[in-house]
This record gives structure tokens, sequence and C-alpha cells, in this order.
């Protein structure tokens, strides 16, 4: 007899996380934006194409990552905020369950790409619905960028709940308008498709 009960294989369990962290492009911002922040950054760069849908890129000058952290960051239940227990009780941080990079990467086109400022050279990580693609060193500016590209694309049913462009940048441009104000030390900048909308 077949037993009921099985173990997800871990890309469908980072798409079922990713319905509670990823409702919309706005929450993809919200999060990375918030990894920014608590990367120290003193510049953040939010960039929407179609409202979100088929890009959204944060690049800021925050600490970045190494190689091994960068591919670190992609597993599930990974952060760089907790190291027991009793570290629950003291967060001071916004981003700590260490589920937003891996459920975005599991339904997007995803490459974070990321530099500390001591480094000479950077790392690239590629991720294609969950599978992790080209590692490759990257020479851009220290800290990261993450691109997201086809939100959804590999989960249609939840592509097609997702509003007019107009609509959801709405919802994305409230977002960094909130993370803007609640951290006057950070430069924000928001571009839509091209544009510069503040």
């Amino acid at each position: 007899m077949i037993g009921k009960i099985r173990v997800l294989p871990d890309i469908l369990a980072s798409q079922v996380a990713a319905g509670e962290v990823v409702e919309r492009p706005a929450s993809v911002i919200k999060e990375l934006v918030e990894n920014s922040v608590d990367a120290g950054a003193g510049s953040v760069e939010v960039s929407a194409d179609r409202g979100g849908v088929a890009l959204l890129r944060v690049v800021d000058d925050g600490t970045g990552m190494g190689r091994e952290d960068a591919l670190l960051s992609l597993e599930r239940h990974a952060t760089s905020k907790l190291r027991s227990a009793s570290d629950l009780g003291a967060i001071r941080t916004l981003g700590f369950r260490g589920e937003a990079l891996p459920s975005i990467a599991s339904v997007s086109r995803f490459v974070l790409s990321t530099r500390e400022p001591a480094a000479l050279v950077g790392t690239s990580i590629g991720v294609e619905g969950g599978k992790l693609g080209e590692v490759r060193d990257w020479g851009g500016a220290p800290g990261t960028v993450v691109d997201v590209r086809d939100l959804f694309f590999n989960v249609p049913a939840r592509r097609k709940f997702l509003r007019s462009e107009n609509t959801e940048f709405g919802h994305l441009e409230q977002t960094v308008r909130v993370q803007a104000l609640a951290h006057p030390e950070i430069g924000f900048t928001l571009l839509r498709d091209g544009r510069l909308v503040f």
C-alpha cells in the first residue's frame, strides 16, 4: 500500500512558500527593498516594467555578499539574521525568515548579482523557476542588483489574478514611498518603464 503523505519536492515547496511571500509585484519589491535596507544601503533604485510583471529590478549600494553567501541566500530558511531561538526576541532587522529570495526565484526568471566593497570581483547567479542556473563572476559596483523577470511565468493561475499594469504599479509605488518615508537616511529612486517617477 502506498502512503498518502509525501514530502514536497524543493521546487514545489518554494512555490507554495512563494504564495505566502509573493502576492504581486509590490510584495516582491517590499522584500527586496527590505533586504537593501538591512544591507546598509545608502541608495536604492527600483525599476518596474509593465507594472512589474515583465521586470522588477532593485539596485543598492549596500554591503553585498561573497559567492558562498550569495548561493546560500537562495536556499530556503537561510538567513544572516538568526543564529539561535533566543535571537527571535531581539530581531532588529526587517527580513529574517530566509524565505523571500528562494520564493521569488521559484516563480520568476531571477538574477542576483552582488559584490562586497573590498572584493575585486562579484558573483552573478541565475535561477529560472527555482532551478539554479549559471553562476559566474560579476564586475559590477559594490552592492547588490536583483532582476526579477516574467513574474509568475511558471504559475499561470497566479498571474491571471494580477490586476492592470496601472493598478499593480500603483501598489508598487505606494510600497516604495512607504519605505522611503520610513528610511529618510536612504536615497530612493523609482523608475517606471525607464522613466523617472521620483
